[in-house]
């Protein structure tokens, strides 16, 4: 997305800070890691994380050197004298985080977490990406050949921070997947950004670029998939939750030439965990097809295992 002069001075008139920041960035041209550069030079060490997460509103400049470094950034920015210390003072998005759910980080959802935070890091997104979910409908297939052929989410996010124009889509294929030759679709109301791929663990974490900067409080609607076929026989497909509540559907369509023998639906608490909340689904006739339905998701693991013949 686009900035210009104009838009830089109506935002340092108005904030948030952390918008004010990020587009003075884009129009003077500068990376983080040039940035940390010129701070550096003026005798203030500030990470490009810390960076990031300012410009994304994950965080904000409190302490005294933190301060000292906004206003160093007016300097490196040739902004006009306090116009970001003032932001920082009257800043309406300090309101951000007051309606943000109950929330647990990736390191104990996601098996491969490490990654999925490297991956994450080197997009420059906070944590928690400022969304959490409303609804997400999302539908697997499961191909002849017993692989994961791809799925396909709709998905309903609310911002629980002011200006949130991207949503983070992670995906792990089964093992021997290639992520090189997984394929990324951003369906509706959302366009592929930047795309981070892990050979050794076949993680992959795709930016989806909204058309709008949400408000907090705001919902968006949009959809997207990923086209993957490169791995080795599926036995489950699981999703891990960071934020509580909204709603989940989880549909998972197998090929007729390779139906499973068993399905069941599983919640676990942590990856660690054992699995319970173990219930039989019985697949249905026609669409060769199970789901389950979760109204109010818990910070936790949902997912359908099965068995093969």
């Amino acid at each position: 997305m686009s900035h210009t002069e104009a838009d830089l001075a109506q935002l340092l008139h108005t904030g948030p800070f952390h918008l004010a920041l990020r587009t003075a960035l884009a129009v003077r041209g500068l990376p983080l890691q040039r940035v940390q550069h010129h701070l550096a030079h003026r005798g203030i060490k500030v990470g490009v994380t810390s960076l990031s997460y300012w410009q994304q509103g994950a965080r904000r400049p409190q302490r005294p050197e933190s301060m000292k470094a906004v206003r160093a950034l007016e300097e490196v920015l040739q902004l006009p004298g306090d116009s970001l210390i003032r932001l920082l003072a009257d800043d309406t998005a300090a309101r951000a985080d007051v309606d943000r759910p109950a929330t647990r980080s990736y390191r104990s959802l996601v098996e491969a977490h490490g990654v999925v935070e490297e991956l994450l890091a080197e997009l420059e997104s906070p944590a928690d990406g400022g969304l959490h979910t409303v609804g997400h409908h999302e539908r697997v297939r499961i191909g002849a050949g017993r692989e994961l052929l791809g799925r396909d989410s709709q998905h309903v996010v609310r911002a629980h921070r002011d200006g949130i124009d991207r949503y983070l889509a992670i995906h792990r294929g089964d093992p021997g997947c290639d992520p090189s030759r997984v394929e990324v679709r951003a369906t509706e109301n959302c366009r592929t950004g930047r795309v981070r791929r892990h050979a050794e663990t076949g993680v992959l974490v795709a930016e989806l670029l909204f058309d709008t900067r949400l408000r907090a409080g705001e919902t968006y609607f949009f959809s997207y998939g990923f086209e993957d076929g490169t791995g080795g026989p599926s036995r489950e497909y699981q999703r891990g939750f960071s934020f509580a509540g909204g709603q989940y559907v989880l549909q998972v369509a197998f090929d007729e030439a390779a139906l499973p023998v068993r399905c069941r639906r599983f919640a676990q608490a942590s990856t660690g965990a054992p699995r319970g909340g173990r219930t039989e689904l019985t697949l249905s006739g026609r669409h060769r097809t199970v789901h389950l339905v979760e109204q109010g998701v818990r910070p936790e693991i949902l997912g359908i295992d099965w068995d093969w013949a």
